[in-house]
């Protein structure tokens, strides 16, 4: 049997509930491979499971980091690892299971990360970037590599990849391109969750967003703002806190901003549809009309058996 599974899919399809009923049966713990659930605090927006959902089965890189702390796929991938590797070693399944595409499929390659030494060149960005506006940072980005330039638009990502070009002299694209010519660091079994009708999809996105809210989430907002997270930090500006804290700052209704993080929610989905769909080891698990959760866990049953012969 193979010890490493992925789960991966758009979100609200149900990878958690998938991952903790193959970890149960196969002997497994499950690392999380989600960008938001690393951070404290921010439990209802990120969708966090519950100890009901986890049901006593071990999950990893939960609460690794504070909110308004910075948190990379660099980092994530050297937390992650040394974790999948216990696992392994312990005679458990590691089940990987997430929507952040770059985390995953980073930390299944085994990209190579390493953090550059302080020579005052991202300070310099950063500097730079202030006085003359981001979009005149990604003109030069694309100057140097169209290709990255064309699919990155927040500061962080456009001034990463001009540091890596300035440190290295090498693109961010082409540092992608020989690391595909690595063997990977983990062969796993690819499994993935998508719906027959995508507007089921949706209207489970919708419904999870209104059940957030009844849960608490501008509390929680209201809690990270009045404890001193700034909301121009990364974290708080993810898919429902940056809008819900426009709500809560008065620059619009909570009404209107449950209705972007909804339009939000449903176009990341579609990116993260994208994403994985480039990866042809992905065996797709298609919830449709005569296709429910156990129908979805039986399938997935099968995919495992097929392969360990």
């Amino acid at each position: 049997m193979n010890s490493i599974v992925c789960i991966a899919g758009p979100t609200a399809s149900g990878k958690t509930a998938l991952a903790v009923e193959l970890a149960k049966e196969l002997g497994g713990e499950v690392v999380s491979c989600d960008s938001m659930q690393v951070y404290r605090r921010m439990d209802i927006g990120t969708a966090k499971p519950s100890p009901e959902e986890t049901q006593g089965i071990p999950h990893h890189m939960i609460d690794v980091a504070e909110p308004d702390e910075d948190f990379s796929v660099s980092r994530y991938c050297a937390m992650a690892a040394p974790i999948v590797d216990d696992i392994v070693a312990r005679g458990k399944v590691a089940i990987i299971a997430g929507g952040t595409g770059l985390y995953m499929d980073s930390l299944i390659r085994g990209n190579d990360f390493a953090p550059f030494p302080s020579t005052g060149v991202r300070e310099r960005l950063e500097a730079e970037t202030d006085e003359i506006g981001l979009p005149a940072m990604r003109n030069r980005l694309r100057e140097i590599d169209p290709e990255t330039a064309g699919r990155v638009f927040d500061r962080k990502r456009i001034l990463r990849a001009l540091e890596v070009y300035l440190e290295t002299g090498e693109t961010i694209t082409e540092h992608n391109r020989k690391t595909q010519l690595i063997p990977p660091r983990y062969t796993p079994l690819w499994l993935g969750l998508d719906f027959s009708d995508r507007g089921e999809l949706y209207r489970r996105i919708d419904r999870r967003v209104d059940l957030m809210l009844e849960m608490g989430l501008l509390a929680e907002i209201r809690g990270l703002l009045d404890s001193g997270i700034p909301e121009k930090c990364t974290a708080m500006q993810a898919i429902g806190y940056k809008e819900f804290v426009n709500a809560l700052e008065g620059r619009e209704t909570v009404q209107q901003a449950a209705e972007e993080v909804k339009k939000a929610s449903r176009h990341y989905a579609k990116r993260q549809l994208t994403w994985f769909r480039r990866n042809r080891a992905v065996h797709w698990l298609v919830r449709g009309e005569s296709q429910g959760s156990g129908e979805i866990l039986a399938s997935a049953r099968q995919i495992i058996r097929d392969s360990d012969n």
